[in-house]
């Protein structure tokens, strides 16, 4: 059993107190806040979670210490905050937790140039067929690949810099609204180019390379939410009312997955965190939220490999997170390595195990956005005129958000029949009623993604451990095919598999074993449990809430108490453990109560 050994600090948080129970202001901040009320004299911005109903009371609050409100969203209040006045507005009862209005930005980093135009192998390691020609709302007449799924009818929300339309976006950028001037609907643009990188690996047509860099789900629409600016850069707040827009309207817009390839430090716990919240909230309106792990992998200054790197909301129970793989640009995955730069769990405060599942996510080509601030500030990453190479786990999570949508796809084609199936490409939102099957939930696809997943090995032929890999690498034609065996008509705790599913992949003739295992919060779940349909995939269970899976929890004893705790092939939490204030780099704890972001080259 591989063991990594990590010297850490561990510090227990106690729940809020009740409702008219003295507190210290300074308990419901976060941790940024705290320091800018100890020391700090500006204003800041922050997010005041009023207790419900007394938004109106708590806007008072605000206005009697200095500050303005800038805007609401039900109990949630957008503020600016002397600094030094924020410990006495937390205090009063009114008000539940006081959060920085952080900065995200883009989950991408170092780039490598690219010579000529490579080959693109990345459908091809995900197990799904070359590249062909789609049907689209401009070329209604091309050819498409029988029922191989395609995303066809599935809507994915792009929560980033935008969208630049071009040829292989035609006709599916369904709508456009630019959150960083209010929400407002726009014609699309991306003066950054991460949202038109990212969303060209979601579902980019090929037309424009000769279908060479096609997208993973290359007939999936967009809804596309502008939330940072020319840099790479937003606020939380921008990215919380894009999510609560798209999760009130997205019967409205036909959007069914969201990506999130962005994110900021974890200041404060899953629970109390207005941007895990927002996901939640999401997730649970029956959204697939897709988000990054993060970039935080390594030691800037030494290049060390650490864990605790997890970034909000990549901390959200319910998202499906998502860190980077490099494929090495070959199809076969006995070469595959989890990228030193990929976000490693556990996540702070809470101690969840993420990522996920991870994906390749290093030196991918796709769209570029022409005099966008990427494509001028990296003229050694252009391939050709209209492409890019860039890595990171926002480009990982880009590829996870395309195959949760041709899993969608495939479990409608399966579930629909030839009779209620059309292949036309103007068929671009379904409305499921009389007799059609649902679709799979958002905890059901996550479970296919990370059931059907492959495990990834280091350089000496030892698995990853959880943390690293979460189940293992995203596996397109298992997850494919699992969610085409399953009739969602089916009650729980009844067989809903229409016929036996076979738990290998072959890929670049190797057959490979699936990963048989989900990560259910903090507890390794091994066995049959996705053959039937388990009360876990409703829509209203919280990803790790106490379902009881009988003898199929792996709950080793594998822990060296005192100043180690070894890790394995299993995930072992003692009952209070949460991970607090240090990032973990191998034995040493190296950033003690500093979080030092942004320091790894090309990140933005």
């Amino acid at each position: 059993m591989k063991q990594v050994r990590l010297l850490l600090a561990v510090f227990l948080i106690s729940a809020l107190p009740a409702w008219g129970q003295t507190v210290s202001g300074v308990d419901k901040l976060d941790k940024a806040l705290r320091a800018e009320a100890a020391s700090g004299t500006s204003a800041v911005s922050v997010l005041v979670q009023a207790a419900a109903g007394h938004r109106d009371l708590v806007a008072g609050l605000v206005a009697s210490a200095g500050g303005t409100v800038n805007s609401t969203d039900g109990d949630l209040i957008l503020a600016s905050v002397p600094a030094s006045a924020l410990e006495t507005l937390a205090a009063s009862e009114a008000v539940e937790t006081v959060s920085s209005n952080a900065v995200v930005a883009a989950s991408d980093t170092s780039w490598y140039g690219s010579d000529g135009l490579p080959v693109s192998t990345l459908r091809a390691t995900l197990g799904l067929p070359a590249a062909v020609p789609v049907a689209t709302a401009m070329y209604p007449s091309m050819s498409w690949q029988g029922q191989t799924p395609t995303g066809a009818g599935v809507g994915v929300a792009l929560i980033d810099s935008g969208l630049q339309p071009s040829m292989d976006f035609a006709g599916r950028i369904r709508a456009f609204y630019d959150f960083t001037r209010g929400g407002v609907p726009s014609y699309p643009y991306d003066d950054f180019g991460h949202g038109t990188h990212v969303a060209g690996l979601i579902g980019s047509s090929g037309y424009l390379s000769g279908y060479r860099y096609q997208g993973v789900a290359p007939q999936v629409n967009f809804v596309v939410l502008k939330v940072l600016d020319g840099h790479g850069q937003g606020y939380t707040s921008n990215v919380i009312a894009a999510l609560d827009f798209v999760t009130q309207y997205h019967v409205q817009l036909g959007v069914q997955i969201v990506n999130l390839s962005l994110g900021h430090p974890i200041l404060q716990p899953a629970a109390s965190d207005p941007l895990v919240q927002a996901v939640e909230r999401a997730v649970h309106a029956g959204l697939v939220v897709v988000t990054c792990a993060g970039n935080y992998g390594t030691n800037p200054t030494t290049g060390q490999t650490g864990y605790a790197g997890i970034t909000s909301p990549g901390n959200a129970p319910d998202a499906i997170t998502v860190g980077a793989v490099d494929t090495q640009n070959t199809v076969a995955r006995d070469d595959d390595r989890v990228a030193p730069y990929s976000s490693r769990g556990p996540s702070w405060y809470d101690g969840y195990a993420k990522p996920d599942i991870v994906a390749p996510g290093q030196s991918l080509v796709s769209d570029a956005s022409v005099g966008s601030t990427l494509y001028t500030q990296l003229p050694g990453n252009h391939v050709g005129d209209d492409f890019l190479s860039l890595s990171g786990t926002s480009m990982a999570t880009g590829v996870a958000t395309g195959v949760a949508a041709l899993v969608l796809d495939a479990n409608r084609r399966a579930s629909w029949g030839s009779s209620t199936w059309s292949t036309s490409a103007t068929l671009y939102a379904y409305a499921p009623t009389g007799g059609v099957a649902p679709d799979l939930t958002p905890n059901a696809v996550k479970a296919i993604l990370e059931f059907t997943a492959l495990p990834v090995s280091d350089d000496s032929g030892a698995p990853d451990d959880p943390l690293t890999q979460g189940t293992g690498e995203l596996n397109a034609a298992g997850a494919i095919a699992l969610a085409s065996a399953i009739d969602t008509t089916q009650p729980a705790g009844q067989n809903w598999l229409r016929s036996a599913v076979t738990p290998s992949t072959t890929i670049a003739g190797e057959a490979l074993p699936w990963a048989q295992n989900i990560v259910w919060g903090a507890n390794i779940v091994w066995g049959n449990l996705l053959y039937a349909d388990q009360a876990a995939w409703a829509q209203n269970i919280v990803w790790g809430a106490n379902i009881v899976w009988g003898n199929n929890i792996v709950w080793g004893n594998n822990i060296v108490w005192g100043s180690n705790i070894v890790w394995g092939n299993n995930i072992v939490w003692g009952a209070n453990i949460v991970w607090g204030s240090n990032i973990v780099w191998g034995n040493n704890i190296v950033w003690g109560n500093n979080i030092v972001w942004g320091g790894l080259t090309g990140v933005y």
